[in-house]
């Protein structure tokens, strides 16, 4: 199967999750297509690769590839993959390739039995768990990571896990869980029991559903919709999670310390989606209203950048009582492409995107509402593309404070060298975007939008403050310095 190109010709892809996993016990139910629909759901979270595991109580049968998961499955594979649970996961590469071996769900094996395992985070003690891994006295013959068929932290977990099992995979998990640093949701299985866990900080999200006759656990709440499994709560953090033929079962590995990813609310999340009891789409329409009130202007139309800023440019404009309007037009099939683009079609950009309806815009002064801002290329071009379409003004409003650092948890952002708010005021930005005004939401503004404490949020990528220690050598790498906190 061919590899999709990423949408890079565009110049700023903007900052992409490392994924979606999900989980069903379900006997008697078509697992493996409840898996497909609820990572179809999830598609958002992770572009690259889509797998699922499937166990009929003897074996467990892997199937995964590169692609979309539409690419990856079909009828007759859906159909091949019989069994009472499944563990499914889609893919977006922030730590390990791009490669077929980093797909998952990855597996292993023990003498008693196998060990499928999906991941969403990063780890941030990798080479700490490579060094644990190597002194077990259990595993002598255990490779070192870079040797591994997979480069991804994942393929670390799943070994350790297989290193530590002699007394079972939940006695392996209690062991090797605590050890984890950094952001993990895991759902994992052997041949008879599903597991669910998601580390002490909590940073992205997992939740546990109910179907009629099983159970299920997801990214986030709207793959639990397309399914039609009931929300029962959030995993919650440092909580491992077993489902068997005896039911459902709970212990913590670690004290729960809530820091979730604030960027969830911005971006990543889809707007359906509920976090901590509140729906997306309600705090992207409250950040809007916010941002009017921090930020306003004079002007005659409200426009989004679809599809990531309507939510909010909807509450800007109702807080500002400036008439909302759809002023560019998204073409959906070009965020994921098979062919690599000439120079002839980079030079198109944003055009390949959006499209501006000339007779909506022309003349009018514009209020623009995006999510973020990263490098800065994509609103450059747009601000020029809505002026060549005849907008009398351009002001540029923009649901998120500057992102300004890495992230070490699982968002591809772009290195700090590459992000275009370290080192310029909002009035250079501006002018660099060849705006007439531009307004970032305050990082309180924001906060006070989710309707969560400040405490329990991760929000480094705007602060700089990282909630789990990064290691010194990244630190380093990335400049970062008394940071961490």
């Amino acid at each position: 199967m061919l590899s999709p190109v990423d949408d890079s010709y565009c110049d700023d892809p903007g900052p992409r999750d490392a994924c979606g996993v999900f989980g069903v016990w379900a006997p008697g139910e078509e697992v493996a297509k409840l898996t497909y629909f609820g990572l179809y759901a999830l598609q958002h979270r992770g572009q690259e690769s889509a797998g699922m595991a499937v166990s009929n109580g003897e074996r467990i049968m892997v199937f995964k590839d590169m692609g979309l998961v539409s690419q990856v499955f079909n009828e007759s594979t859906l159909n091949s993959l019989s069994g009472h649970m499944a563990v499914g996961h889609c893919r977006y590469s922030t730590t390990g390739a791009s490669t077929w071996s980093n797909a998952q769900p990855t597996f292993r094996g023990t003498p008693d039995y196998g060990i499928a395992l999906a991941h969403n985070g990063n780890l941030t003690n990798t080479d700490e768990l490579q060094e644990w891994l190597e002194t077990s006295a259990e595993a002598p013959e255990v490779p070192r990571k870079d040797k591994m068929d997979s480069t991804s932290d994942t393929a670390l977990v799943t070994a350790l896990l297989t290193v530590h099992g002699g007394n079972g995979l939940r006695e392996a998990a209690l062991e090797v869980l605590p050890r984890l640093r950094g952001a993990f949701c895991l759902v994992f299985s052997n041949e008879h029991t599903l597991f669910a866990a998601r580390d002490p900080q909590g940073i992205h999200p997992l939740v546990l559903g109910r179907l009629a006759n099983g159970w299920v656990v997801a990214s986030e709440t709207a793959a639990l919709d397309i399914i039609g499994a009931s929300l029962i709560r959030e995993v919650e953090p440092g909580e491992l999670v077993s489902v068997d033929a005896s039911g459902l079962s709970s212990v913590r590995f670690a004290e729960a310390d809530p820091k979730g990813c604030l960027f969830e609310y911005v971006y990543l999340a889809r707007p359906d989606t509920l976090i901590s009891g509140r729906r997306v789409h309600a705090v992207r329409v409250e950040i809007g209203r916010t941002l009017a009130l921090e930020y306003p202007v004079d002007a005659d139309m409200v426009i989004p950048t679809p599809e990531s800023g309507t939510p909010s440019a909807i509450g800007y404009a109702e807080a500002s009582g400036i008439p909302f309007g759809l002023g560019l037009v998204k073409n959906s099939y070009v965020g994921r492409t098979f062919i690599q683009p000439s120079q002839t079609i980079r030079q198109l950009g944003i055009r390949l995107k959006l499209n501006p309806i000339r007779d909506v815009i022309e003349g009018k002064r514009l209020v623009v509402v995006d999510d973020s801002i990263v490098r800065g290329n994509t609103q450059r071009a747009l601000v020029k593309m809505l002026r060549e379409a005849g907008a009398a003004e351009v002001h540029v409003r923009i649901a998120s404070p500057p992102v300004q650092w890495p992230c070490f948890y699982g968002i591809d952002f772009a290195t700090r060298a590459e992000l275009i708010a370290p080192g310029l005021s909002v009035d250079e930005i501006c002018r660099s975007l060849g705006a007439d005004s531009l307004g970032y939401i305050s990082i309180e503004g924001l906060t006070a939008s989710t309707g969560v404490s400040g405490k329990k949020l991760c929000r480094a990528c705007f602060d700089g403050h990282y909630p789990v220690p990064v290691p010194a050598d990244r630190a380093q790498e990335m400049g970062l310095e008394n940071t961490i906190g």
